[in-house]
């Protein structure tokens, strides 16, 4: 009897070489086609070229010599060439995912770590009580914040291509070389990857907010309208089949936000009619899909009185449905889903303020108060099917809309609003002097400032009359505010359901943005012998290091305030801060940002139950490590015990969202995981520390200071660091050419603190330094171990044992693997001053190499990406194609810089950090 043959990791990735040659073929055969054998024959030399550089045959200055003077309409289509190559290869690695997960399932393996699969086996291993389950998981809610990024500006012809030929892809493993029906779909990726070719990138013009607004939406239809509503389902019964008793998730677990034309913190661009627009267009989205489907439905559901009894209910709904009934007659259901049609076609007109496609035009329909009234008329439906026994019918598209209109209401999602403390500060002192309440506000301590906003905010009072003259500032932010009040009206509550303060450092932080609510007419101070309340949450920011200190100080002052209290308390007392992932990073460097991070969550949650409270952290995570990114699963189950407790809610952005919610199958995955890692952190003992953790807590307070000086030294102390930063990156390009809506500097200056984060984040992985990724990490591990072998043993056993310093160093090595010295050094030379240059880089990387050394030494791995192998295999199947991008963008940076300001110069410069950003995956 022949052995079974084992499995290679060569024959495990050979369908993804043969994919990504495919597909590269392809574009290669494009591009020679359509721009010529010249452009063509430079692309091949330089890609061939490029993969010499990799296989150490020839030095890292070939390619940049090859492109050295490149004629610029040369350059372009090379430029986009790589670009498509990454692209391609990003789409062959997602379905070579999907293709090794169906080896392991079909192999019978146990289901992987953030699966939802594989938490139901832990949670049913830990045999836990339900009443217990019922407590954590009250008020349960994961939300995937969506917020806009300078370098997601595809187009979406660009991604309707991408998503046909993911499809073709798919379908054409399916048969053999010699089978016509491959032949016939590969002339068909050959058709879609012509239209790409034949697509501009990116827009010419300068996005605007609207259409961030726009390109946030797209995801929706691409993925989330089905996939949100099923996960929802599918936990549900899941977690109540194993606590029959215990009526969990009353509500839907998985609820998205965003922050796309809501958050003005720094956006001048954001105004009262972009919040309504903004607003609109996502109820347009859900209006949109319930109408589609009710006409699906009216054409299947069909089932004749003859044949079938209905209930009075549904009986009572076909009364209404079709002004000549006669044609159906006999068909109960098909007439009940029209008069529902016909009452979400008067509410959509209503809300929208124009008729609905796949509307009807009924003068004697009334519209829906609520989501909940349309879903008690599709719920009554749904009783009426399966008493008759046709529940397999009505588990289909049926299900799948009632689950969409719990999910998504008449809002899809929740718009969150956003201000800067500072700005909050200068309005409300406007309105106190114009109202003659007080005439300088700002001079005011701290507790007299909270003493007047606890005052006003019981007056039933308004602050401003019909006729008040205000400041552009004070009067725009008012408008908002009232627009905010305008979507609440319309759309409900959930519509805006948070109130974010930017950089919150003190009690009237808070107590600025509750009177703020209170004269848009979302707060309302309440009758006086009774509370008040806000339909809107108030949420602080804790941004930088000492902010993150203080905010549980901050948060346990503002709950001994009677009147906000009692606002928290009309809320469920329940209370969300939010807490600042970039800034923290920009401030600190990563290690402290990491520490502060996780102190200031053990702080508030020990405020949260002190004082009677249920905590809800929103976690400000961008793409990028630097920004607190990496494997979202993972980074929920390195929170601190109780930080989850059933909820949270963290910010998407960037690559990371074409990566996580392009495709069905990866929104599906990515979704599952964030529920997975809250189910985990709130119903299971993950941190593993035991007695061991305060002595591990104090280690990692020495560590993060030891990195937060480290980092000071080179980016706060070092005289020149802020001009080799703008001279040695694209930053000065990302401001000047109008990438994103959102200006790169939250002030004119050329501070770094004033610098946003993104494009802090995005000009180092553009340069691949990453700096702020890893950089004073190094130092503080080799200072604390002091070559001492005991204090080694002890960070490796903290590295074994404890979640948070495992992920710390796992996303470190994340972020330096995609990192590139011999690169950066090329950007260095962009540099004028040459000791500058010398000096820094020379820190940059001698550093790199000591924060190598030390993750080397404390985790075992010689190799980076020792525990993530795709990733390792990934990062060296594109980087043929980062380092033309990188070399071409060093030389075109240098030509602008030297005076040529051409338009396609800067085309080829913003096109090249389009690439990279795909290239990465998480760049910003």
């Amino acid at each position: 009897m022949t052995e079974p043959r084992i499995e290679t990791e060569q024959d495990a990735t050979r369908p993804l070489r043969d994919d990504i040659r495919f597909l590269g073929g392809v574009l290669g055969d494009t591009i020679r086609d359509h721009e010529g054998p010249e452009v063509f024959d430079l692309i091949e030399r330089v890609r061939i070229e490029a993969f010499r550089v990799r296989r150490e045959e020839v030095g890292r200055s070939a390619v940049a010599e090859m492109l050295h003077g490149v004629d610029i309409a040369v350059a372009l289509p090379l430029i986009r060439a790589f670009t498509y190559f990454v692209l391609l290869a990003n789409l062959a690695e997602d379905i070579q995912r999907d293709r090794r997960r169906a080896v392991h399932t079909g192999a019978g393996e146990p289901p992987q770590d953030s699966s939802l699969a594989a938490t139901y086996r832990k949670l049913d291993a830990a045999a836990l009580n339900g009443a217990e389950v019922a407590d954590l998981l009250t008020d349960a809610l994961v939300s995937p914040v969506i917020t806009a990024h300078p370098t997601e500006t595809r187009r979406r012809t660009v991604f309707d291509s991408q998503t046909k030929i993911t499809e073709l892809m798919r379908r054409r493993q399916r048969y053999a070389e010699t089978e016509p029906e491959r032949a016939d779909l590969e002339l068909r990726i050959r058709r879609q990857v012509l239209s790409l070719w034949r697509t501009a990138l990116i827009r010419l013009a300068r996005l605007r907010i609207q259409d961030e607004i726009a390109v946030g939406l797209r995801y929706y239809e691409l993925t989330l309208l089905d996939v949100i509503p099923a996960i929802n389902a599918e936990v549900r019964a899941a977690l109540r089949s194993r606590w029959p008793g215990a009526d969990l998730l009353t509500r839907p677990i998985l609820r998205p936000g965003s922050w796309i034309g809501g958050d003005r913190d720094g956006n001048p661009y954001v105004t009262a009619d972009v919040v309504r627009h903004a607003a609109a267009q996502a109820s347009a989205v859900a209006f949109g899909r319930y109408l589609r489907d009710l006409v699906e439905l009216e054409k299947t559901l069909a089932q004749s009185a003859r044949l079938v009894q209905v209930t009075p209910e549904v009986a009572a709904l076909a009364e209404a449905g079709y002004p000549d009934p006669a044609p159906h007659a006999d068909e109960p259901y098909r007439r009940a889903l029209h008069a529902i049609r016909a009452r979400l076609t008067v509410t959509a007109t209503a809300a929208l303020g124009a008729p609905p496609a796949d509307g009807i035009t009924d003068a004697d329909a009334a519209p829906y108060p609520t989501p909940r009234a349309l879903l008690d008329d599709l719920d009554a439906i749904d009783v009426s099917m399966r008493a008759t026994g046709d529940g397999l019918l009505a588990d289909d598209r049926l299900a799948a809309l009632r689950h969409a209109v719990e999910t998504f209401g008449f809002h899809l999602q929740g718009l969150d609003m956003r201000q800067n403390s500072e700005v909050h500060e200068q309005v409300v002192a406007e309105l106190l002097a114009w109202a003659g309440v007080h005439a300088d506000y700002p001079s005011l301590p701290e507790h007299e400032r909270v003493d007047l906003l606890a005052a006003e905010l019981r007056t039933r009072r308004p602050l401003l009359g019909p006729h008040a003259r205000l400041s552009d500032l004070a009067a725009g932010e008012v408008a908002i505010v009232r627009a905010a009040k305008d979507v609440v009206d319309t759309f409900g509550a959930e519509a805006v359901p948070n109130y974010i303060i930017s950089m919150c450092t003190s009690v009237s932080d808070m107590l600025e943005a509750a009177l703020l609510l209170k004269e848009g007419g979302l707060l309302d101070p309440g009758e006086p012998d009774g509370p008040p309340h806000c339909s809107v949450n108030i949420v602080p920011l804790f941004e930088t290091i000492e902010d993150l200190r203080a905010g549980a100080d901050t948060l346990a002052a503002a709950l001994e305030v009677p009147v906000y209290r009692e606002l928290v308390a009309a809320k469920g007392m329940r209370q969300e801060v939010m807490l600042g992932y970039s800034d923290s990073n920009k401030d600190g460097g990563y290690l402290a940002a990491n520490w502060a991070l996780y102190r200031a969550e053990l702080d508030l949650v020990d405020v949260a139950r002190k004082a009677g409270i249920r905590l809800r952290l929103f976690h400000g995570r961008g793409g990028t490590v630097g920004r607190g990114g990496g494997r979202s699963y993972d980074a929920i189950l390195a929170q601190p015990a109780g930080a989850v407790h059933g909820s949270l809610r963290l910010t998407e952005q960037g690559e990371v969202i074409a990566a996580k919610y392009a495709e069905p199958g990866a929104a599906h995955r990515n979704l599952e995981s964030l529920i997975a890692g809250t189910l985990e952190s709130t119903l299971l003992d993950v941190e593993g520390l035991g007695a061991d953790a305060e002595p591990s807590y104090e280690l990692m307070d020495d560590l993060a200071a030891r990195a937060r000086a480290a980092y000071a030294r080179l980016v706060h102390e070092t005289p020149g660091f802020v001009e080799y930063f703008r001279q040695s990156t694209p930053v000065s390009e990302v401001g000047d050419l109008n990438i994103g809506s959102r200006p790169a500097s939250r002030k004119p200056t050329s501070s770094v603190a004033d610098l946003r984060a993104i494009p802090w984040v995005m000009s180092w992985s553009q340069a691949r330094v990453m700096l702020p990724g890893w950089y004073g990490t190094g130092a503080a591990l080799e200072e604390w171990v002091g070559g001492d072998p005991e204090r080694l043993a002890t960070l490796s056993d903290l590295y074994r044992r404890w979640p948070f310093f495992r992920t710390v160093l796992s996303n470190l090595a994340q972020v330096m693997a995609k990192s590139d010295l011999d690169i950066a050094a090329r950007y260095a030379e962009l540099v004028d001053d040459a000791a500058l240059r010398e000096h820094i880089f020379g820190m940059i990387r001698e550093e790199h190499a000591r924060t190598l050394r030390m993750h080397a030494a404390i985790t075992g791995h010689e190799q980076l990406l020792a525990d993530n192998p795709s990733l390792a295999e990934s990062i060296h199947n594109r980087f043929p194609y980062l380092e033309p991008l990188n070399q071409m963008q060093v030389e075109l940076l240098r030509r602008l810089r030297a005076g040529d300001d051409s338009e396609l110069v800067k085309r080829g410069i913003l096109l090249t950090m389009n690439g990279l950003a795909t290239a990465l995956r998480n760049s910003g």
